[in-house]
């Protein structure tokens, strides 16, 4: 995980500062890959408000069902999305709202004039 090492600032205080380990570095650099790609961006956006089948995301986004399913894989793998079966149907939806906050805020920031 993380711990604390004390860093001396300008006015000679010890101020604690965290020091990230390899696995903690890692799984940050993941979470931004997977926000600095613009199909899983547009799945993220869509989850963030509602659940939805494999099926129902490919055609709303106008993407095919194996890019979609590609997509999903890899944020399931950071667990960033959570899926349920219904019969055969898989539904995915939000598993982390971090980083859906993390993702608003992104394009408030983008859409901010």
């Amino acid at each position: 995980m993380t711990e604390e090492i004390k860093k001396n600032n300008a006015e000679g205080q010890f101020e604690k500062e965290q020091h990230l380990d390899e696995e903690t570095l890692f799984v940050v650099s993941q979470t931004f890959k997977a926000l600095s790609d613009p199909t899983r961006i547009r799945i993220l956006n869509l989850l963030c408000t509602d659940e939805h089948a494999v099926n129902d995301i490919a055609e709303i986004l106008d993407l095919s069902q194996s890019t979609v399913s590609h997509q999903l894989r890899f944020l399931k793998n950071l667990r960033l999305v959570k899926f349920r079966r219904e019969g055969t149907s898989l539904y995915y939806s939000k598993d982390d709202d971090h980083i859906m906050n993390l993702l608003k805020q992104a394009i408030e920031h983008a859409t901010h004039n």
